[in-house]
């Protein structure tokens, strides 16, 4: 999270449930509007740049407050309408109300603020490069499922913001129809089976999350039921069946035991209860498997922009390089770029991605691609390779030092860095450039959310 510097010491003379008339400087990196009280700063959720707005305060801390929207006085000019009537309760969407176009520039700004303030990096950011599709585009969801008190009615959809609270979604128009469909299905047909939603506070009840993965290629669906169990019961195997014969594009339907107290989605077993265990996605020219655990980007068509780029990259700048494909998930880049490569290594911790991994390459023909199932860093400490170009492709946490330092000694010269997050990305680059005496040649943002705070970035890193 990045911390505004301009922040100034508490506001003494401001009290909870004050009103203020205020304009909206700028939009933050978590999607707050930022707006100033006498140089104390307020940031006011739902707001856009050049808002003017009555708002009231809602909480104060020592560096800032929190206000709420009380009156549009005069509205941005980049505001429009929602295409989502919760957009405002749900929250999973912070920026729905802000038109598209400005949207990519917020998102350009956020990075080169980001890149300015931690990196410590003088670097022009280009334009950010548009998500093909702005409706339908997110593929997977993943709902949390609960019931009500007395009518035990199912509940699911996305948690309200700040809260475990279940705002129970019937249409979201960011994922393809069918998924409001099937959800719907669930719903209605899940108490007929004795099938009961999850009670978080009690750890009781059978169904904790649907999990849905659509194809963008073929159509087709896997759903995955994540059960508050250790094995598949005969009202469970039922329900699933019951899933499986009503959908016509439903591929399979998976099982997922995690009975564990946690906030995690998922546990570390799934199993098809039936049909297949996957569906296939295609990216570039390459077709791909994705399975119940498998991580794969949500948005197929942006994901694919980033693939092409990286892909481009590497092509216009290297002849048959040796290419390091690091946290490589079911191997995507790896696969992606492995005909423009001599050899591509991939490394991955998670076993299932990387049997779908060595069936894709199967699939795809491809001879040049070597798999590892490991962690990352431990393969690094070992290898003794040195590689042309070095894929890094970690978590929203980003790297450790200890990964990159390991990154730095295995390359001949480029580093490709993929975050979702600028945050540590910015901070994981002022560490090669400050500490290690890399360069940043490039940082190119997509937009892989439309519609949230949430930025894909690709960086470009050289030792000259």
């Amino acid at each position: 999270m990045l911390i505004y510097k301009e922040c100034l010491s508490y506001n003494l003379s401001m009290k909870i449930n004050d009103e203020f008339i205020v304009e909206i400087e700028k939009v933050t990196n978590l999607g707050a509007g930022l707006a100033k009280i006498d140089g104390f700063v307020v940031f006011v959720k739902n707001s856009c740049t050049k808002d003017k707005l009555r708002i009231k305060i809602t909480k104060i801390n020592k560096n800032f407050a929190y206000g709420e929207i009380l009156e549009i006085i005069e509205p941005s000019p980049f505001r429009t309408q929602p295409i989502c009537p919760i957009q405002k309760v749900c929250g999973a969407c912070q920026l729905q109300f802000i038109d598209y176009e400005y949207q990519l520039e917020l998102k350009r700004q956020i990075v080169q603020e980001t890149m300015n303030n931690i990196a410590g990096l003088d670097l022009e950011i280009p334009n950010t490069i548009a998500s093909p599709k702005t409706q339908n585009y997110r593929h997977k969801i993943q709902y949390p499922i609960s019931e009500t008190k007395n009518s035990k009615r199912i509940l699911a959809g996305y948690y309200k913001p700040a809260s475990h609270e279940i705002i129970n979604i019937k249409y979201c128009p960011i994922q393809p129809q069918i998924c409001d469909e099937i959800i719907e299905f669930i719903r209605q047909r899940a108490f007929d089976f004795g099938i009961s939603g999850y009670n978080e506070k009690k750890h009781s009840g059978d169904l904790r999350h649907v999990v849905i993965r659509c194809s963008e290629k073929t159509n087709k669906v896997l759903v995955t039921l994540v059960v508050n169990a250790t094995k598949i019961f005969d009202r469970l195997k039922d329900f699933a069946k019951c899933i499986y014969d009503e959908f016509e594009c439903v591929d399979g339907v998976c099982v997922n035991y995690n009975s564990k107290r946690t906030n995690v989605i998922m546990g570390k077993k799934s199993e098809s209860v039936f049909g297949k265990d996957f569906v296939e996605e295609q990216m570039i020219d390459k077709t791909f498997k994705i399975g119940a655990n498998t991580f794969f980007q949500i948005n197929p068509k942006s994901a694919e922009n980033i693939f092409k780029y990286v892909k481009e990259y590497i092509a216009n700048n290297f002849e048959s390089p040796l290419v390091l494909d690091a946290y490589a998930g079911i191997s995507s880049f790896g696969i992606c770029v492995s005909d423009v490569s001599k050899k591509v290594v991939s490394v991955e911790e998670n076993k299932d991605s990387c049997d779908l991994a060595k069936d894709v390459v199967v699939m795809n023909k491809i001879k040049n691609l070597e798999i590892h199932n490991e962690d990352a860093a431990q393969f690094f400490q070992k290898e003794k390779r040195q590689f042309d170009v070095i894929i890094l492709d970690p978590p929203r946490k980003g790297c450790s030092v200890e990964s990159l330092n390991e990154a730095c000694r295995l390359s001949n010269n480029t580093i490709i860095y993929v975050s979702c997050n600028p945050a540590t990305l910015a901070r994981d680059l002022k560490y090669l450039t400050q500490e290690k005496g890399w360069f940043v040649k490039s940082v190119q943002s997509f937009d892989m959310f439309p519609h949230t705070f949430h930025i894909e970035n690709v960086a470009i890193i050289s030792k000259i």
